[in-house]
């Protein structure tokens, strides 16, 4: 009997190094998984930022875009009235062809940003819930370049601006 006492109290005095052992194990536990979880926050943070900057990035050049544009159309608009009525020079219309040129082509390279912009968050995991408000962009950039091409520099703006918007509303939900 001596024996069975002596067991029972070494597993007495053991029972609660064991427990603490596991409690201990369940804490290690729970904090490698809370990290886990922090570096996954984080790494969708630095994901959404990245993303965020490339939506800013847009608007900057969109904006600097329309910026230059507004002088430009209205310059384009008189030039070509003025070719209407037989009073323009042949330099002035010669440099407007190339003004008509250049928008074309910057327009161009605007719709191409923003074909990238949303190739980037549709493939980009984490991106990929936003992409459902950046949609369209570029097709709103495509239909300014149409207008352009059709001579409605002043619409084509107008149309871009459309585009702004929908930039800044991802930007606004990304957060």
């Amino acid at each position: 009997m001596n024996r069975y006492v002596i067991i029972a109290a070494a597993c007495l005095l053991l029972l609660p190094i064991a427990s603490f052992a596991q409690s201990r194990n369940r804490r290690s536990s729970a904090s490698a998984q809370q990290k886990s979880q922090t570096a996954t926050a984080a790494q969708a943070a630095e994901i959404r930022m990245a993303g965020a900057t490339k939506v800013a990035d847009q608007v900057k050049i969109l904006t600097r875009f329309l910026y230059l544009l507004g002088g430009v159309a209205k310059g384009i608009e008189q030039i070509d009235e003025a070719a209407k009525k037989n009073e323009a020079s042949p330099g002035a219309l010669q440099q407007n062809e190339q003004n008509k040129t250049t928008v074309k082509t910057s327009l161009r390279n605007v719709r191409e940003g923003l074909d990238a912009l949303e190739i980037y968050f549709r493939s980009t995991p984490g991106l990929q819930s936003y992409y459902l408000r950046l949609v369209g962009s570029a097709s709103g950039a495509a239909d300014a370049e149409a207008q352009a091409a059709m001579g409605q520099f002043d619409q084509s703006g107008r149309t871009l601006l459309g585009v702004v918007n929908r930039l800044t509303d991802v930007l606004l939900i990304m957060r």
